[in-house]
């Protein structure tokens, strides 16, 4: 890359951006809260003279000094944002209702799926009076609760997160990641159940990416680690994961290597142990479309290959000396096959349960000696059980049209679990058995709403190349289709990742003040299997936003809404997908809620985990990648023209997945831009990372300052005693 000086336009910006915020020209106000930014000064900025050559073409990078986290200036810079935002935020009419509305529905009591362990449970628990959820155990299921873990307690400032966890096979140990600042960065300690007390000694750090798998005697774990060495860049770690085996009680330090490094920053590796210890495998992953899978015997020197992943998935669940495969190999909605040890060549393997037609197998588990088929069918859930011959046995017969997650229990043992939510079902735990097929409520959380007062409906509309794409909308019955309900469109759209219809109790006052919640499952999400993902990945990734703005262009058509009451939100490649949205179709959106987001794809693989994307997006160092990813970088597009539609930027200030120099850059440019009228915030959550803070009070607080930014931005109203009040 070569520097190149500024064109003119960015030096006069520059003079702008002096010890005075930048002066707009002056434009007609329309709404409040444009009328509110008239009157807002943000902090200054400094707009320098960096420009790179790439494949031939020139890209300005005014704000490249925004990476330097810990540089004093940026420091500073943050702080003085965060403040401008927060400030703007609590005056926002209605936010008090807001909150107060938050704190019944986010205060719950609530339990997870049990996971049963020589007949002890372990669960997570939620309490109306605490901050984080507790993990619980109990002997067998009547048995007496015992805290085991207490997050609460760990940290004065509540910084300190639960993190993976997982109890050994005969229930008297437990592995488990405390996670400083909620980030993805952690380190696995090891507690005795009975006596509570925690190993001085089985203390691991690099614990990241780990997922550690117990053997069968409850003598150790394998577990994937990273390095912390300061001397590795850190877009280059995620090539340094290696798998190891550590033995309780003996120093971290001497953990045996069990498969080293791929020394490919762009690759995953995970480790995995059959439940009788016989069989160990490590998966190669590229991406989320293929990988390699490898195994071997404990004990055995060398691992052998499995298979070879060329654009296919697969995933094995080992069980009485036999591999059941579940993988899109010529089967782009997923098929499982049978495989013998003995003769593991791929062309051995014997197909049992064959490619649905419609729906798209998404996990299998063994539960009960039978195979646990959770699919996908019009983004909505199938869960149906099979032989281990693959021959159906049922369906599993759920409380509705929703979500679902597999059945999840143990291999040998009839009792098994599942969760059911929709987007007027709070969470709900059943209890089933796999021979019989009868199921019966476990546990549910229980909320001050009606859900008879809203209606769902799933409707399906063209994409720009005419493809049909679903979309679920949530609203309270007896709406009016006049146009003039304001609405938010929510996306994500990437990586394999499904949008359920899952319940958020979030979006309830939204409901109650006469809004209407749509998801749109877009194109690069795994709804409809592999070919759904594909048509929204790397070159083909504008689908994906073409699917979106088609979601607001039906809202809007179909009188729903129109522009200025539409608001669109998402967060990490959602936050791309928003982004995207707003640079592209200014005009088509009202206000924006970006989360955590990838914004600057020019340069997005050289920060946190940015490599490991690389084979969803592909990168700017191959040139016909770079043109793609140019072409769409929001960062890359924000005109000093354009008047863009209000903007709430929410970002963490320890997220180590995805860089929040995305959200700093982006920021900056939209607040300079002479074009804009409309607010552009900037909320940084502290002792956050990527998917925030885990403390109910800090949530409470991000959705109440959400809301009411979408409140003022479409000038809803309604907060204060009215319809808000009706959902109770």
């Amino acid at each position: 890359m070569t520097r190149l000086p500024l064109p003119a336009l960015l030096l006069m910006l520059s003079a702008c951006a002096g010890s005075k915020p930048a002066e707009r020209e002056a434009a007609p106000v329309g709404t409040r809260a444009q009328e509110e930014h008239s009157r807002m000064a943000y902090p200054a900025t400094r707009v320098d003279a960096v420009v790179d050559t790439v494949h031939g073409v020139t890209v300005p990078d005014a704000y490249r000094w925004l990476e330097d986290e810990k540089a004093p200036d940026v420091q500073a810079w943050m702080k003085a944002q965060d403040a401008v935002a927060r400030e703007a935020l609590a005056k926002m009419p209605g936010r008090d209702a807001l909150v107060k509305r938050f704190r019944e529905l986010f205060y719950v009591d609530s339990i997870s799926i049990p996971a049963r362990r020589a007949g002890r449970y372990f669960y997570i628990r939620t309490h109306k009076d605490k901050e984080k959820a507790v993990l619980y155990w109990r002997d067998g299921e009547k048995g007496a609760e015992k805290v085991l873990l207490d997050p609460n307690g760990w940290s004065q400032d509540g910084s300190v997160s639960l993190g993976t966890w997982a109890p050994s096979w005969d229930g008297k140990k437990l592995v488990f990641a405390q996670k400083p600042n909620a980030a993805d960065e952690a380190v696995l300690h090891v507690v005795d159940v009975d006596s509570g007390q925690w190993s001085k000694v089985d203390v691991i750090e690099g614990a990241k990416y780990a997922q550690p798998r117990w053997t069968p005697d409850g003598k150790g774990f394998y577990y994937e680690w990273l390095p912390s060495d300061a001397s590795i860049p850190v877009d280059a770690r995620p090539g340094y994961t290696t798998l190891r085996f550590h033995s309780l009680g003996e120093d971290p330090k001497k953990d045996a290597l069990v498969h080293p490094h791929t020394g490919d920053p762009t690759t995953f590796l995970q480790g995995d142990l059959s439940r009788d210890g016989q069989f160990l495998f490590v998966y190669i992953l590229r991406g989320w479309n293929e990988n390699d899978v490898y195994w071997k015997r404990p004990g055995e020197k060398d691992f052998r290959l499995l298979v070879k992943g060329q654009g296919a998935r697969y995933n094995v669940v080992a069980w009485k000396g036999r591999f059941y495969v579940n993988t899109d190999e010529g089967a782009p909605r997923q098929r499982v096959f049978e495989v013998d040890p003995a003769r593991s060549e791929r062309s051995a393997w014997k197909e049992i349960v064959p490619e649905d037609p419609v729906a798209s197998l998404q996990n299998m588990n063994i539960v009960g000696e039978h195979l646990a088929l959770e699919y996908m069918k019009d983004a909505t859930t199938v869960i149906r059980v099979a032989t281990l011959r693959g021959k159906p046995v049922r369906e599993v017969e759920l409380p509705g049209v929703g979500a679902a997650s597999n059945l999840s229990g143990l291999e040998d043992e009839d009792e098994a679990y599942f969760v059911f939510t929709s987007f007027t079902t709070p969470r709900r735990v059943y209890k089933t058995s796999v021979q019989s097929g009868k199921s019966q409520l476990w546990a549910q959380v229980e909320l001050p709403m009606d859900p008879a007062a809203y209606t769902v409906d799933q409707v399906f509309y063209p994409s720009k190349d005419g493809t049909r794409v679903p979309m679920f909308l949530v609203y309270r019955k007896g709406l009016k289709r006049d146009g003039n309900a304001p609405t938010l469109l929510y996306g994500y759209g990437g990586f394999n990742v499904n949008m359920e219809a899952n319940f958020r109790a979030s979006i309830l006052p939204w409901l109650d003040a006469g809004g209407v919640y749509a998801v749109a499952n877009l194109r690069g999400g795994g709804e409809y299997g592999t070919a759904w993902h594909e048509a929204g990945r790397q070159a083909n990734k504008q689908n994906v936003f073409d699917d979106f703005h088609a979601a607001a262009e039906y809202l809007i058509r179909e009188q729903y809404t129109q522009p200025r009451k539409l608001a669109i939100q998402g967060g990490s490649n959602g936050g791309l997908l928003v982004g995207a949205a707003m640079t592209q179709r200014p005009e088509l959106y009202g206000a924006v809620v970006c989360q955590v987001p990838l914004l600057d794809m020019v340069r997005y693989h050289l920060f946190g985990s940015g490599r490991t994307w690389i084979p969803e997006y592909g990168t700017a160092e191959k040139a016909e990648d770079f043109r793609t990813l140019h072409a769409y970088s929001p960062y890359h597009h924000v005109r000093p023209d354009v008047r863009y539609p209000a903007l709430l930027m929410m970002s963490a200030d320890h997220d180590d997945r995805v860089d929040p120099m995305h959200a700093r850059k982006f920021v900056a440019a939209v607040q300079n831009a002479p074009g804009g009228l409309s607010p552009a915030l900037l909320r940084i959550e502290m002792n956050a990372g990527h998917g925030g803070a885990d403390q109910v009070a800090k949530s409470i607080e991000s959705s109440a300052d959400q809301y009411a930014f979408l409140f003022q931005a479409l000038e809803v109203g309604g907060l204060q005693g009215g319809q808000a009040a009706q959902g109770r």
